[in-house]
């Protein structure tokens, strides 16, 4: 099944079709972290998110340069990669993509102006 971001869907998208994305997206994360401690992409520590979150130079152009626009922090560049990881696992993409990225550097706008 080709799954896309969550952006992408449509609002008309079924609670069925989110659930079985979601499923997937968890299934996913349990063969990642099959026998750790860790159980999905939030908890991964600085050395899973290097392990795991790999980004093409397109993509770490693109964070960079939000980095610097935005002024955003360490912590915060961990959380965007910890998400775009997420993103990619809904869309069932084995790598991060450009456009999993740029939804979450606008999850973290979102969320830092809406949350301070």
């Amino acid at each position: 099944m080709d799954y896309k971001t969550l952006s992408a869907h449509s609002v008309n998208e079924s609670s069925r079709s989110v659930r079985e994305r979601v499923n997937v997206a968890r299934r996913i994360q349990e063969a990642r972290f099959a026998g750790t401690d860790i159980w999905n992409n939030a908890s991964m520590s600085s050395l899973m998110i290097r392990k795991y979150c790999e980004l093409d130079k397109d993509s770490r152009d693109l964070l960079k340069q939000s980095f610097d626009t935005l002024g955003l922090s360490a912590r915060a560049h961990d959380r965007i990669l910890k998400l775009s990881r997420t993103i990619a696992d809904l869309a069932g993409e084995k790598r991060i993509q450009l456009a999993h990225v740029a939804e979450a550097i606008q999850y973290r706008t979102l969320d830092r102006k809406w949350w301070g």
